[in-house]
């Protein structure tokens, strides 16, 4: 089968690599319609990450079910699927609580709860940027949807997206009527103001430098915060009239720029802990990782970090993080959906061929104008 291998930084190429099949009773094998490039692709794309060339790639899948194990009885061939990107296992601790983001079975990785599909550090598992993808454990983790290719682009956006910036909001700790600050208008950050709307935020606030980016945010109700233009806590300070908002998203992550593109990876944590009011709280879905040869500074590159502590602890200030246990959330927001509630598709830019991948990654990472999202059909001719 096609798939998009990862060759070394900057690299990518679409190759014919092993077919995808049925391992184990438990899985099955998805033949993908849409697979996304995801922002965070782009860290093992511009070689921020240990992930080994010839690494099949994708983590953001959709498609239908086109073999299953002898012990699947709950999904079956031709079923359409999301595939999250987490794999789990269903039974152990973590999952039985919900956290599948953190399952204590799938990573044969020392010190490392929690698996996905084609990504650094997340097991041995390949991605979906392919033409088909082995699911373990199919019938804990595949969401069915509706028959048909109704909603294909909002769909696409459950297997990650869309639950992180929802769950970006969730650990906030937002409630309807609170006033939300989005650091990052990047897919995960639009998604998440996405969510802060549908779940009831009186004004969400999104910032970023890019104008594409702020536009697509502007155009579901959000207020745009141009970061270059001058100082982005100023900005919504003066907006909030001196308070400062109740809730805060971090969707950046440990390569965040200021307006000259120098690096500082602490940069949108101190700008939270000034914007939101005291007793609020900050969910945190930007990526970090544990170690980054690529980082501006020793201890940066350990994963050692040196932000705004003092002044985090003296307002009593929350913090949640992590990667989002997505199947927590893609029933309810597949189900918003399906009703016309929710339309996270709004950000989708380029659709491609599988065979284009490299055009899509370069352009994305380049921050070309437009290129806001990009989907990948592997049935589509080149």
């Amino acid at each position: 089968m096609k798939a998009v291998v990862y060759r070394g930084p900057k690299t990518v190429a679409v190759e014919e690599v092993p077919d995808a099949r049925v391992e184990n009773p438990t899985d099955a094998v998805v033949r993908i319609t849409t697979t996304n490039v995801c922002g965070s692709d782009l860290h093992m794309y511009e070689g921020r990450t240990t992930v080994e060339e010839g690494k099949v790639l994708g983590h953001e899948n959709m498609g239908v079910v086109e073999a299953v194990g002898d012990g699947v009885d709950r999904v079956e061939v031709g079923d359409r699927v999301s595939v999250p990107f987490n794999i789990a296992c269903g039974t152990c601790r973590n999952c039985v609580h919900g956290w599948t983001s953190f399952c204590l079975r799938v990573n044969p990785n020392e010190g490392m709860d929690g698996a996905a599909y084609g990504y650094a550090n997340m097991g041995p598992y390949d991605g979906g940027q392919a033409e088909f993808l082995r699911v373990p454990f199919a019938d804990f983790n595949l969401l069915k949807l509706p028959e048909g290719t109704e909603h294909e682009n909002d769909f696409t956006m459950l297997s990650d997206i869309f639950p992180t910036g929802w769950h970006g909001v969730e650990l906030s700790g937002m409630v309807p009527g609170d006033d939300v600050a989005v650091f990052g208008a990047g897919p995960v950050g639009l998604m998440a103001a996405h969510s802060a709307l549908i779940k009831g935020a009186s004004r969400v606030f999104v910032v970023d430098k890019e104008k594409d980016r702020l536009a697509l945010a502007e155009s579901i109700g959000a207020i745009g915060v141009d970061f270059s233009a001058s100082d982005p806590v100023e900005q919504i300070t003066e907006a909030t009239k001196g308070r400062g908002v109740d809730r805060g998203v971090e969707a950046v992550g440990y390569q965040a720029h200021d307006p000259a593109g120098d690096e500082h990876p602490e940069l949108v944590l101190d700008n939270l802990v000034k914007v939101v009011r005291s007793t609020g709280g900050i969910g945190v879905v930007g990526v970090y990782m544990p170690q980054d040869p690529g980082a501006a500074t020793e201890g940066a590159k350990q994963g050692r970090i040196g932000w705004d502590y003092g002044t985090f602890f003296t307002k009593g200030l929350s913090m949640g993080t992590g990667q989002a246990p997505v199947m927590r959330y893609n029933r309810q927001l597949r189900d918003l959906i399906t009703a016309g509630r929710a339309k996270p598709g709004f950000i989708v830019s380029h659709e491609l061929p599988l065979e284009q991948a490299p055009e899509g990654y370069r352009n994305f990472d380049d921050r070309v104008d437009g290129w806001t999202k990009v989907l990948l059909h592997p049935g589509q001719p080149a």
